[in-house]
C-alpha cells in the first residue's frame, strides 16, 4: 500500500468520542454509532467555525499500541478554539504523518476504510500512537476520496 509523508500543522476539532479498542466486539458499532449521532443529531451542521466542510475521523490517546484501548472521535477542524461547545474538543498534534488516499463510492466506503487500517496494521511503519485520523474530502457517492493519516516518530537517523 502506497504512501507519502507529509508535515502537518496542529488543527483544533470539534465532535463527539467514545472508547474503544480493536478487540471489542462492539467496535465496529460504537464508531458506526458516533457517525450516526454526528449527521444523524445535527452535530456535524451546529458545530461553528468549520475550518472547511471535510469530517474527520480520529484515533487518539493510545493506552500503548493498537492493540490496546483508545478514543475514536467524529469532528471537524474549526479555524479556532471555542470558548464553549457543548462537544469534544481536541488537537490533532503538528508532525509527522505518513498519508494513505483511499478512493471509493460512498456505498464502499466503510469496507475500503477498514481493508486500508488491516493492511497499515500489518506495515512496518515507526508509529507514534498519539494520534492517526481520517479525513473524508468530499461526500461525492460515486467519487469519495478518503485520506488516512497515521502519525509517526521524528525522523530516524538513517533518513534522509
Amino acid at each position: 500500500m502506497e504512501y507519502e509523508i507529509v508535515s502537518l500543522p496542529e488543527k483544533v476539532v470539534v465532535g463527539i468520542a467514545a472508547r474503544t479498542n480493536n478487540s471489542a466486539t462492539d467496535m465496529g458499532m460504537v464508531i458506526g454509532g458516533l457517525w450516526k449521532r454526528f449527521y444523524g443529531e445535527g452535530v456535524y451542521e451546529s458545530i461553528l467555525d468549520k475550518a472547511d466542510e471535510k469530517a474527520i475521523g480520529l484515533y487518539t490517546d493510545y493506552a500503548g499500541d493498537a492493540t490496546d484501548d483508545y478514543t475514536v472521535m467524529v469532528c471537524c477542524v474549526v479555524g479556532k478554539k471555542p470558548e464553549d461547545s457543548p462537544y469534544e474538543i481536541r488537537k490533532i498534534p503538528a508532525g509527522r504523518y505518513a498519508k494513505f488516499v483511499i478512493s471509493c463510492n460512498m456505498h464502499t466506503a466503510v469496507t475500503a476504510v477498514a481493508k486500508a487500517w488491516q493492511e497499515i496494521w500489518k506495515m512496518d511503519l515507526p508509529r507514534i500512537f498519539i494520534c492517526d485520523f481520517e479525513e473524508y474530502q468530499n461526500d461525492d457517492m460515486e467519487h469519495t476520496e478518503i485520506h488516512l493519516y497515521i502519525g509517526l516518530k521524528e525522523k530516524v537517523k538513517d533518513e534522509i
